[in-house]
């Protein structure tokens, strides 16, 4: 199977042109999951977003990948539908404060840390691990995973750069890059748990200068959602 994405705020319109269906808000929200036909390839559409903005995932076989590529592609033509990359989306994910899997999501540190702690049921009945978290729990998170702006232009932060503060490592950068439609340069770390807090002021290692970072709000780009529930 392969994956494809149609984002942006005319992403319904295209859908509707080439997949039979009701495709509304209504009949198709948020976090919905359907199977269908694009064309007459079959698919299973997926109502989530990594740009922030209305979007699809489209999973079909890989044999029906391209018949489906130019469904959708004749269906945009008339809503002026472009193509867009990888670093396109990933600037948009930092924009909107979403983590990746195996980039800022790491097992080195525990839910806790890494802000998921709400998903975690720990007055359920016994599982794997649940004595550990109950530990790390009690002890409090050693760091945290935070959103930065960087005070910088020429490049963005580099994963696994360091954080300073007084001469001393208190972090360790995830990700970075861009954010073109809030105009920030945007970094994920985790940061010594004292320093989480919006405002608090570091230093990062970025080319061989030390530039000033800051800890903001994790989601910089419409924090409400809305353009993604649309």
């Amino acid at each position: 199977q392969t994956i494809l994405v149609l984002a942006g705020p005319k992403a319904r319109d295209v859908l509707s042109a080439c997949a039979r269906g009701d495709w509304s808000r209504e009949a198709f929200p948020w976090l919905g999951v359907r199977e269908c036909f694009i064309g007459f390839s079959p698919a299973t559409v997926l109502g989530v977003s990594f740009s922030g903005e209305l979007a699809y995932e489209i999973h079909v076989p890989n044999a029906s990948l391209y018949a489906t590529y130019m469904a959708l592609r004749n269906a945009g033509k008339a809503h002026g539908m472009k193509l867009f990359g990888g670093r396109a989306i990933e600037s948009m994910r930092m924009e909107k404060g979403f983590m990746h899997w195996k980039a800022d999501l790491i097992t080195e540190f525990d839910p806790f840390e890494t802000g998921l702690g709400r998903f975690v049921r720990l007055g359920k009945g016994d599982f794997i691990g649940k004595d550990a978290l109950l530990g790390r729990q009690a002890e409090g998170p050693r760091r945290k995973l935070v959103t930065l702006k960087i005070d910088a232009i020429n490049a963005p932060a580099h994963r696994g750069a360091s954080l300073m503060q007084d001469d001393a490592v208190v972090g360790t950068i995830t990700s970075g890059d861009w954010g073109h439609r809030v105009g920030l340069n945007l970094a994920f770390a985790f940061v010594d748990a004292e320093l989480a807090s919006e405002g608090s002021t570091m230093l990062l290692d970025l080319c061989g200068d030390l530039i000033g970072a800051e800890v903001i709000a994790p989601s910089p780009y419409d924090p409400s959602h809305a353009l993604a529930h649309r």
